[in-house]
């Protein structure tokens, strides 16, 4: 330490969080069946790229047929054992354990997350191996088995992409069609320090994990693969990936390259976030490159967008908007161009296009839909939907904007709940069939990626969030069919309200059983992203984000509208309701 001279400023530089590597030891001499056993399980939670080390502890035959890459099954602590012994001849013996523990998901074979429930038993056996008289594992079951800290800690949520399967159909007249397809993100689990890039892609080239056929689509041939022998996937000092294929993928046009590109760039983003531009090679010749820029152009994302201004309604039941990033504690409302911002109709919520060149108002009693341009001299025209609900909370949800501009919006009516939908916001409601709901649509809201849709259903406090994937219409006059439902927040048995916050992610109030309202984020796997949980809020009845990132969070809760900056407690904005990003 100096003892003299004057005080200095010095430059401190972060240190990035130390990797932690866990490497496997193989089995012990005259290790007993339980310490054999419990080696086994140890080794599954090593980095090994094979799970080599773990397959020392098997016997020769057990390690032929053993495949830990069929599925990974979580438990809440780590599988437990419990033992049994039988005697099977006079100089040898065999031991039965049995793993046990609390199921919470399995990541199957594509990747893809469940969640999961109930108590899981599985039989594993051991032997004397033949020919040093050593315990061995005979029998298990197929895949690896882990605690839920393990999994966090050896298993990476990647987003990746495929293409939306068609533009909505479109009738005579409709302006509405889309310049590009959108990209979807499906969401898979890798192993964080194995080789995940090749992993990813790997997973990429196999096909959609949890998305089917009938809404997505690959810009990859068939049967792509990665080139014989390619370990590992590395950007240059400049962010360029070259990734090369086999020869399934030779000779695409440059249209399908750059769709494949732009899966490819989106993908591996998610892991590198410095990868600036992606060239595909196959057959010993370059297919063709591109940049970030370029991909936006190739895909639209909605992660991407930015909106302009965000919506709500003020004390006097008008449509009023703020800057969407604006930095004043208490910016001042300013009512919306048009009808809706008049207050001759009187609102009790507001969803806004995503262009922001239409809005679509359900008024106070809860009763009517009314649709108009967001225009100086815009009239507000005839309710162009009418719920026959007896009482306010049964009659007409939120409703929500999909990328196409087309409106959703649920009638709680009890005599007759319907999901419904008006093509462009003007057309004749439609009902939508969703595939296996049987309780009635409380809340709805389409991803910007017009393939996903939320949906809060059930019955009083009973309410849980399903995700559910858009099939588009074989005719253009007939609307779409919701199928695939999953839930998305299994933790929780009452769902308050729900956002979009990212391409496959959701932010949600809720409260689990026998606890307290809760604000935090979930995938649309049912799986927690690995994001910091927002700060605690009472009351929180309504909440609003948007699918990039930048921009606060926002709810309407007991002290009004309250904005939540990054990395900083939430912040009183205005009196008001019902506040929406568009969408």
């Amino acid at each position: 330490m100096p003892d003299s001279g004057d005080p200095r400023d010095v430059t401190s530089v972060p240190r990035p969080d130390a990797q932690v590597r866990v490497f496997a030891l193989p089995p012990a001499e005259g290790a007993s069946p339980t310490q054999i056993v419990q080696g086994f399980l140890e080794a599954l939670t090593s980095d090994d790229p094979g799970y080599e080390t773990a397959r020392e502890y098997l016997t020769p035959e057990a390690e032929k047929t053993w495949r830990p890459e069929w599925s990974t099954t979580v438990l809440a602590d780590g599988p437990g054992t419990a033992s049994g012994r039988s005697v099977l001849r006079e100089d040898t013996t065999e031991y039965a354990l049995t793993l046990t523990g609390t199921h919470v998901a399995t990541v199957d074979e594509a990747r893809s997350y469940s969640p999961a429930e109930g108590a899981y038993e599985e039989k594993v056996r051991l032997v004397r191996d033949g020919e040093g008289g050593e315990w061995r594992i005979d029998a298990l079951p197929q895949g690896v088995v882990l605690g839920r800290a393990d999994f966090q800690r050896n298993f990476l949520s990647v987003n990746k992409y495929y293409l939306s399967a068609a533009d909505r159909p479109v009738g005579a007249g409709s302006t509405a069609r889309s310049a590009e397809p959108a990209a979807v993100a499906d969401p898979v689990y890798v192993r964080r320090r194995v080789e995940p890039m090749v992993e990813v892609v790997t997973s990429l080239l196999e096909g959609p994990s949890g998305l089917p056929a009938s809404v997505v689509r690959s810009g990859f041939p068939d049967g792509t693969a990665l080139a014989r022998g390619t370990t590992s996937l590395t950007p240059d000092d400049e962010g360029r990936l070259t990734v090369t294929l086999d020869d399934r993928a030779a000779g695409v046009d440059a249209d399908t390259c750059a769709e494949m590109a732009a899966q490819t760039l989106f993908t591996l983003r998610g892991l590198t976030p410095t990868v600036e531009e992606v060239r595909l090679r196959a057959g010993g010749t370059s297919l063709c490159s591109l940049t970030g820029d370029r991909a936006e152009t190739v895909a639209a994302r909605g992660s991407a967008g930015q909106p302009h201004h965000l919506y709500l309604v003020d004390d006097e039941h008008r449509v009023v908007r703020i800057p969407a990033g604006g930095t004043t504690a208490k910016p001042y409302p300013v009512p919306v161009p048009g009808a809706l911002g008049e207050g001759s109709t009187a609102l009790r919520s507001v969803a806004v296009s995503r262009d922001e060149d239409v809005a679509a108002g359900v008024g106070l009693d809860g009763g009517s839909l009314y649709v108009s341009d967001l225009e100086s001299g815009a009239s507000i025209g005839e309710p162009v939907l009418v719920s026959r609900g007896a009482r306010e909370e049964d009659r007409l949800t939120t409703p929500s904007w999909d990328a196409h501009g087309d409106l959703w919006i649920a009638d709680q009516d009890p005599d007759r709940p319907r999901l419904l939908l008006l093509r462009e916001g003007t057309g004749a409601p439609r009902e939508v069939r969703v595939a296996g709901l049987e309780d009635p649509v409380r809340a709805v809201r389409v991803a910007a990626d017009g393939v996903r849709v939320a949906l809060v259903v059930g019955e009083g406090e009973d309410r849980s969030l399903l995700i559910g994937q858009i099939e588009p219409a074989a005719h253009p006059e007939d609307p779409p069919t919701v199928v695939g439902l999953r839930s998305a927040a299994p933790q929780l048995e009452e769902v308050t309200a729900m956002s979009w916050a990212g391409d496959s992610r959701l932010v949600v109030v809720g409260r689990g059983s026998g606890g307290v309202q809760q604000i935090g984020y979930v995938q649309v796997d049912g799986s927690t992203p690995e994001t910091s949980v927002p700060a605690a809020l009472t009351g929180v009845r309504e909440i609003a984000a948007t699918e990039g990132e930048g921009l606060p969070l926002v709810a309407y809760s007991e002290d009004g509208i309250v904005r939540l900056p990054s990395g900083m407690q939430w912040q009183k904005v205005t009196a008001g309701t019902a506040p929406v990003y568009p969408g």
